[in-house]
Order: C-alpha cells, then sequence, then structure tokens
C-alpha cells in the first residue's frame, strides 16, 4: 500500500533548488492488483500502466533495470492500481504509482529497511524522477520518494534529502493544516511550463529568490522547531506572495477566498503542489471560525497543532 503525499513548502522553488518539506498523506493510498476487476477504471489504468512500461524500457538501465518480463506477463493478465488518490490535485497520485511499480519490479531496488544514507536516497530520487517524468514531463522525484517511504522529507537541495521528523500533533489545538478542495482537477505539466517562462524574467527571478524562496524556508524551520507565531506570519506573507506572483495557478474563484483569509487574519491559503485546481493547502491558528467562513467548501484536517 503506499499513500499520497502532501508538499508543505517548497511547490517550484524546489524545481530551482530552494528547500522543501513533504509529508505522507495516509487518508489517499493505492496499490497494485490482479482480481479480474473488469471496471472501467480498472481497464483504463492497466492501459495506462502498459503505455507506462513501454517507457521504463527506454530509462538508462545503469541507473535502474527493471524485470520487464513479469511487469509484461502481469499487465497482460490485467494488473491495474487500486487507488483512492485522486488525480490532477496536487498529493501524489502518479508517485504513488511510481513508488508501487519500482517496489514490486525493479532488480537491486533500494529499500526502507536498510540504511539510507543521503547518496542512497539521491540515486531513489534521481530514479523516481526519469520514472514520473512519464506523467509530467518534467519531475523532481520526491512524490514518489516520499510514498516509498512514508516519511516526512526534508529538502535542502536537489542534491541534499533526509527523511526528518515533525512535531508530534496535538489533539486538543486550533490551529491546523487542511486541505480545501477546489472541486476541480489540473495538470502539472502546462503550469511548470509557465513558471519556467515566467523565471526567464529578472524581475521574477529576483522576486523568487528574495521574497518566494526566502520566506518558504524560513516556513520550514518555523514548521519544524515548532515556532507556530513566527509560523503563521511568515505563512501570511508567502500566501500573500503567491496571490500576487502565482495566480495562474490559482483557480480564479478561490482568489477572493485567498484574499479574504489574509485580510481577516482567520487562514492562509497556499498552493498544494502545482496549483491550477485541486486541493489548496490552508493554514490556520482558529480551525472552527474557519470551518464558519469556509462553511461552503469542503475541508479536510490534515495536522493539527
Amino acid at each position: 500500500m503506499f499513500y499520497a503525499k502532501i508538499l508543505l513548502f517548497g511547490e517550484y522553488g524546489i524545481i530551482k533548488n530552494s528547500k522543501g518539506l513533504s509529508i505522507p498523506y495516509n487518508y489517499h493510498k493505492g496499490a497494485l492488483r490482479m482480481d479480474n476487476n473488469t471496471s472501467q477504471s480498472a481497464v483504463s489504468s492497466n492501459a495506462k500502466l502498459i503505455e507506462f512500461a513501454k517507457h521504463l524500457i527506454n530509462l538508462d538501465n545503469t541507473l535502474v533495470q527493471f524485470d520487464h518480463k513479469r511487469l509484461s506477463a502481469d499487465l497482460t493478465k490485467g494488473m491495474y492500481f487500486d487507488s483512492s488518490i485522486p488525480q490532477g490535485y496536487g498529493v501524489g497520485s502518479s508517485g504513488a504509482l511510481v513508488a508501487a511499480i519500482y517496489d514490486r519490479y525493479a532488480f537491486e531496488k533500494i529499500t526502507v529497511l536498510e540504511n539510507l544514507t543521503r547518496q542512497k536516497l539521491t540515486k531513489l530520487k534521481n530514479i523516481f524522477s526519469e520514472m514520473e517524468s512519464f506523467f509530467h514531463g518534467k519531475s523532481s522525484g520526491l512524490d514518489p520518494l516520499n510514498s516509498f517511504l512514508s516519511l516526512p522529507i526534508l529538502i535542502h537541495s536537489k542534491s541534499d534529502i533526509e527523511p526528518t521528523g515533525i512535531p508530534s500533533q496535538s489533539q486538543k489545538g486550533k490551529a491546523a493544516v487542511f486541505l480545501l478542495d477546489s472541486g476541480m482537477t489540473s495538470e502539472t505539466a502546462p503550469l511548470v511550463s509557465i513558471f519556467l517562462d515566467n523565471f526567464e524574467l529578472p524581475s521574477f527571478r529576483k522576486m523568487m529568490k528574495e521574497e518566494f524562496i526566502t520566506i518558504s524556508d524560513r516556513c520550514i524551520e518555523h514548521f519544524l522547531s515548532g515556532n507556530i507565531s513566527d509560523l503563521f506570519s511568515d505563512i501570511k506573507k508567502l500566501s500573500s506572495v503567491v496571490l500576487e506572483h502565482f495566480s495562474p495557478m490559482i483557480p480564479e474563484r478561490f482568489r477572493s477566498l485567498w484574499k479574504k483569509g489574509i485580510e481577516t487574519n482567520t487562514y492562509y491559503l497556499k498552493l498544494c503542489g502545482s496549483g491550477g485546481g485541486g486541493y489548496i493547502l490552508g493554514f490556520t491558528q482558529d480551525l472552527p471560525k474557519t470551518k464558519s467562513l469556509l462553511a461552503d467548501h469542503q475541508l479536510k484536517v490534515v495536522y493539527t497543532f
């Protein structure tokens, strides 16, 4: 069983080597199945896996090798990925699938049980990046890594990652991280393309370096150290920066809600993954009040302080 993930901090920034913090999200999960399921979703998944298997054949075999014969035989028998992870929602649906395929079919795989040095983690991330590029055109490899390890992952840079611990949840706390359902799906590749085009502009690069990445990195430090007051101060700034500079990634009908959170200081919204739809990530110090303000929307609580 492989779980969804949530990138708490670092969306877009990690493409340009900034810090990131990703955590497993056990509410959604997926697994490979072979049980003669003839439903439309199973048949569609099997067809997608057959195309994915062709992609795997073309990967650099000095990086990773797969048991293509066994994989092909299982796909012929109708194997599919049975998943509750919504696609196009920014919580790693393709990442869980990639992790499941690697786990079952890779030769000489790196396992969770061994001593996971940074070198091994970086190699795993590179393998997953190449595998997941089939789905997104460009992938950091972080989603499958998080799903495969089922541990919080701290990204220092593209070549420096490590499992990390996060503060214990408080069941009585009013502060929370939550997911807001936009009710629409999104595709990663076009949005990443917009970001990369924008990054060609000197003003956008300056904003990323001096505002977005600086504030996002501070948020990670505050979150891991349990510094709640500074965390929310910086999340407000981050939410404002995203609203101003990443508007194509925010569904139009949610921009007023985004602004309302900042103005009322009740909650702060940020992108969940690449944005454009799917889930929107929220942070609040007053969950009951936030639920009241967002009563017309579906909220899923991820973590409580």
